[in-house]
């Protein structure tokens, strides 16, 4: 549903893409009220992951205003001065820690503390991007937009699998006054695989399992294919059993594409699956991602277009596969929030249209005004 504006208000119905358009507000300053979240199910309301992803907006800013009516249907959110610093959160195992990382990524560079967030919870699963993806593809989208001399530090302390966690990461951004604007139209030619096959409480021949099993499909495209073993037991396996692996292909032009694959619910009845169709479910994954060609991984397309929007006032262009649902949305919402339209065009090479889309936008000069100048 398109956005209503009521009393400088902007109004949104339904639970969809909520996460994006409470992140818009943070950093826009303009407040929104989502309406008729969940009203026809049975459990009507806001979920408990979603409630748990605006405690975290409440620890990272400082004076935002939220109103939650008593069924959870009804949200209002003020977004306050986004102040960041150092702090722990504890993320609902109803999602991935992936889930809750991304907004933490698009709000970082504009605080005014240097973030560094110590993270607990589910680090892999089948829903969200893995720690192990968002740092091999994510995070050097970041570095791209990012100006300064200071290291983005990301580190895996332990894993958890689902449905109990424990897993722990520890995240740490600068903050820049400006981000950069870009252009990213080639996306190279892929030189090397890497990945990491995780074993979490379960034995550690599965790890070599699914190595086996993704370098069988791999071998035939590339011969420079690494994949390490991460045999995770004791105090770093978290609480839950469970197994996967996380790919990335390098390019010339450094575009990182991700593919991965996590083993289900062990607890929930779901059908037994082994390692080798893990690997090979990944690698397939991974496949897919390459053909689609764009400069970003398909899951951080809205992140990159958040950081076009809100750089210098100059011209960001870059080449992205097919638009995800979610970006064809939030592309919307970016409007809304900011006034900022995407010329949106087909990628053209030799005369050929192909699949790949061009995104060009000019930048709103976002600026960090909490950062102290020296």
């Amino acid at each position: 549903m398109p956005a209503k504006i009521k009393n400088n208000v902007l109004i949104y119905e339904g639970c969809n893409y909520l996460r994006y358009r409470l992140l818009l507000s943070t950093l826009s300053g303009k407040p929104v009220r989502i309406t008729n979240i969940r009203i026809k199910d049975d459990n009507p309301g806001l979920r408990e992951y979603e409630v748990n992803f605006i405690r975290l907006l409440d620890k990272i800013t400082n004076g935002s205003r939220i109103e939650l009516n008593e069924t959870g249907t009804n949200l209002y959110y003020n977004p306050g001065l986004l102040n960041g610093g150092e702090f722990e959160h504890d993320c609902n195992t109803q999602r991935g820690i992936g889930y809750y990382l991304e907004g933490i990524m698009i709000l970082a560079p504009f605080c005014k503390n240097t973030v560094n967030v110590k993270l607990k919870g589910i680090t892999n699963n089948t829903i969200d991007p893995s720690v192990d993806r968002i740092k091999a593809s994510a995070i050097p989208i970041l570095k791209k937009f990012i100006s300064g001399d200071n290291e983005i530090i990301f580190t895996i302390n332990k894993r958890g699998a689902a449905p109990l966690g424990g897993g722990e990461i520890k995240f740490k951004c600068p903050i820049s006054r400006n981000l950069k604007s870009i252009q990213l139209q080639n996306s190279g030619m892929v030189k090397r695989i890497r990945g990491t096959a995780c074993s979490i409480r379960v034995s550690p021949a599965i790890g070599n399992r699914i190595v086996e099993s993704v370098k069988c499909v791999l071998l035939k495209f590339l011969p420079d294919v690494y994949i390490y073993t991460d045999h995770c037991k004791g105090a770093s396996s978290g609480k839950s059993p469970g197994f996967g692996v996380s790919l990335s292909a390098e390019t010339t032009s450094e575009v990182v594409f991700g593919g991965e694959a996590f083993s289900p619910l062990m607890s929930t009845g779901s059908l037994p699956c082994v390692p080798e169709d893990i690997g090979k479910e990944a690698a397939m994954k991974l496949i897919d991602e390459i053909y689609r060609n764009g400069c970003v991984d398909s899951p951080f397309q809205a992140m990159t277009a958040m950081f076009m929007a809100l750089g210098k006032k100059d011209v960001s262009k870059i080449v992205t596969g097919p638009l995800t649902p979610s970006m064809i949305q939030f592309l919307r919402d970016l409007k809304d929030f900011f006034g900022v339209i995407f010329k949106i065009e087909p990628f053209k090479e030799d005369d050929e249209i192909l699949e790949q889309v061009v995104l060009t936008c000019i930048g709103v000069g976002y600026t960090n005004i909490s950062k102290r100048t020296l």
